[in-house]
């Protein structure tokens, strides 16, 4: 299908477009025929854009045989009904065709589990596009379908029960998951989580330290599924390596929420490996995007963080050597390249000293009378579970020497 992207520019936005080309070439039979950023004073109400401009891109896209428009921005149901009626065509805005994205790369029950729930939520507040006549009525008997229940009613309930089931479904995954992590605190192995923008190349990387066929090409959200493996380092210490899906600029709520449970790993390292294409023109905003998303999953600050320069490969000589001069000057930064190898022994080392203090299990009773010492101890991340008990709680904790010494130093409760 031939598909045109279209780009809103409103004067208020300006300079903030992320591109979405590559995004609408990452769909499968999608062939993008043309781009255009369409300059906004104001949006309109019902339509987004200007008659005038409505007219002007009817003819361009009948001429060019467009079977699909992509809107790099959010379009409001109204506005997606009235639009494809005018051109006669599909219509797609970001959100929605990231959710079409990830649909085609989801394959464990879990990321197929996530996607159905973010595209039920994005559904429900479109059901306008397939009912616009909303005095529809619908007769019934009994609890459902009952008399004067409007056809776009029944549908948001069907879409609420959906949503309630995928629900219980992904708190199970959630269970299961924390279950193997509290498996892993007790081994103890550090966990250690790649990051970084979509198609940054953390799934080579992830490639590269573990020896995994984890799929990695040159596509965006290539990984959706994490997948942790096994690392030993050099220092014969073993870590758990764990690769997650790749993130973007105005990534959708729905998706956020979705893949909360996924991004618990992220949450629950002990390092952070942020991978940035450094060869992208906009990896410095890329970076910063990654960061913001970090901090709204609830990221520490204080969780160590390395800092990963990749595709030191695409630059050119003269670039790779200033870019690898100024990683070696910046603390927690490496300059690599993850397709060819290079950096791959400075990456290790830079993991070693990081994680440089090891950490042990242990169990800690604290009475109900005792709560700064358990505010601490979940302030420090260190909690792995959490039993209350006659008299007060019971929590197994994975932490480092310092931090116990830390804890026994605190000031007893009066």
């Amino acid at each position: 299908m031939r598909a045109f992207v279209l780009h809103p520019d409103l004067t208020s936005d300006r300079g903030r477009r992320p591109a979405a080309d590559a995004l609408a070439e990452a769909l499968p039979g999608i062939a993008v025929a043309g781009a255009e950023v369409v300059r906004l004073a104001r949006v309109h109400p019902g339509t987004l854009f200007g008659s005038g401009k409505l007219e002007e891109l009817k003819a361009r896209f009948a001429a060019e045989g467009i079977g699909l428009v992509l809107v790099n921005g959010p379009v409001s149901p109204v506005q997606q009904r009235n639009l494809e009626k005018a051109w006669t065509l599909k219509l797609l805005d970001r959100t929605g065709l990231i959710l079409e994205i990830f649909a085609d790369r989801a394959r464990t029950s879990e990321g197929v589990l996530q996607v159905e729930l973010a595209a039920l939520s994005y559904q429900r507040t479109r059901l306008v596009r397939a009912w616009t006549h909303l005095e529809r009525q619908r007769g019934g008997k009994g609890f459902l379908g009952g008399p004067g229940e409007t056809q776009i009613e029944a549908d948001r309930r069907a879409i609420d029960e959906s949503i309630v089931k995928l629900r219980r479904q992904l708190a199970r995954v959630v269970k299961t998951r924390t279950l193997h992590r509290a498996a892993r605190a007790r081994v103890p192995y550090p966990v250690v989580a790649l990051v970084g923008y979509t198609n940054a190349g953390k799934s080579t990387l992830f490639n590269r330290l573990t020896g995994a066929g984890v799929l990695a090409r040159d596509m965006l959200f290539a990984t959706l599924d994490p997948t942790m493996r096994g690392v030993v380092l050099p220092s014969g210490r073993k870590i758990i390596l764990s690769d997650t899906v790749g993130f973007i600029s105005d990534l959708p709520t729905q998706l956020v929420a979705a893949f909360r449970a996924t991004l618990e790993e992220v949450t629950a390292a002990d390092l952070i490996l942020h991978v940035r294409d450094i060869a992208h023109a906009e990896s410095d905003g890329q970076a910063a995007e990654v960061e913001a998303i970090l901090s709204s999953l609830g990221v520490a600050e204080t969780t160590p963080r390395i800092e990963i320069w990749n595709k030191l490969d695409l630059l050119p000589e003269a670039e790779r050597v200033e870019r690898r001069g100024l990683a070696a000057r910046a603390p927690g930064t490496v300059a690599m390249s993850a397709l060819t190898g290079e950096g791959t022994e400075a990456l290790l080392a830079a993991i070693e000293a990081a994680l440089g203090e090891a950490r042990i299990t242990a169990e800690v009773r604290l009475d109900f009378g005792e709560g700064r010492r358990r505010a601490w101890l979940h302030a420090e991340r260190v909690v792995v579970s959490e039993v209350e008990e006659d008299g007060g709680h019971r929590l197994q904790v994975r932490w480092t020497a310092r931090q116990e010494r830390a804890y026994r130093n605190l000031t007893p409760e009066s």
